[in-house]
């Protein structure tokens, strides 16, 4: 994939999902680090799909670091 086809690719996203995946893959291999700071995040599991799943929470408080390297 081209740079240009790259760049078309992040200005089209309509989603925050599909933003973070356009920049991830610009910065794969380029030995890019990306940081998530999570403050008193809380997150409801789904036990299963349908509208009577029982909810497990999660909470996260902290950092992940994500990096990438080239390989040889």
């Amino acid at each position: 994939m081209s740079s240009d086809d790259q760049s078309e690719r992040v200005e089209e996203s309509q989603t925050w999902p599909d933003l973070a995946i356009g920049l991830y893959d610009r910065l794969t291999g380029r030995g890019a680090e990306i940081t998530y700071e999570f403050e008193d995040m809380e997150v409801d599991v789904p036990s299963k799909t349908g509208e009577d799943a029982d909810y497990a929470q999660w909470r996260v408080d902290g950092t992940m670091r994500i990096t990438t390297q080239e390989r040889d």
